[in-house]
């Protein structure tokens, strides 16, 4: 249910403030709709408001235009977190297949993306680092090696340490990460 909104400075409740008070429990309800789990909504409405302040000068002054501007920020993130979601499941899949062309002859079948994250996360911290901003967040083993900063060289082994920790336990232990 909207509220009345404001456009000039009332009790010392400036425009966006108004703007945001007056659609929050709306686009609350539009994310809830849209998002699994239901409570990562709240997430994205914080994210909406966040750039809403950041970009207030670019907010409409009329009431319909304002609560239009803040749907088209909600919706916008909301796209974005799906489309990171999608990219981060494409690149477990990556990494499960990759990890899974051994000599032993198992196939692409040797471990699900759950059972890859799982053992990702089994990986010192070190290692770990590098594996995610490789295949989840698609840098390069340069770029990681700069975003972590360390040499190429040494990220280049610690990255091939942390492909052979993974193919020992996914495929030759895969039973250790299988869901229950």
């Amino acid at each position: 249910m909207r509220r009345g909104l404001s456009v000039t400075r009332a009790g010392g409740v400036d425009r966006l403030d108004a703007l945001i008070r007056a659609n929050a429990s709306d686009i609350l309800a539009y994310l809830e709709r849209r998002i699994d789990p239901r409570a990562d909504a709240a997430d994205v409405l914080s994210e909406t408001f966040i750039v809403a302040w950041k970009k207030e000068r670019q907010a409409p002054t009329d009431e319909i235009g304002g609560r239009m501007w803040l749907f088209a920020i909600a919706r916008n993130i909301l796209l974005n977190a799906r489309r990171s979601t999608r990219r981060r499941l494409a690149a477990t899949d990556r990494l499960r297949l990759e990890l899974a062309q051994t000599p032993t002859g198992r196939g692409a079948d040797a471990a699900d993306p759950l059972d890859v994250r799982g053992a990702v996360t089994q990986l010192p911290i070190d290692l770990r680092e590098l594996v995610e901003l490789v295949h989840w967040d698609g840098f390069s083993i340069s770029d990681a090696a700069q975003i972590t900063g360390i040499s190429a060289s040494t990220a280049r082994s610690r990255y091939a340490s942390a492909k052979e920790r993974l193919r020992t336990v996914l495929v030759v232990q895969p039973e250790k990460f299988t869901r229950r």
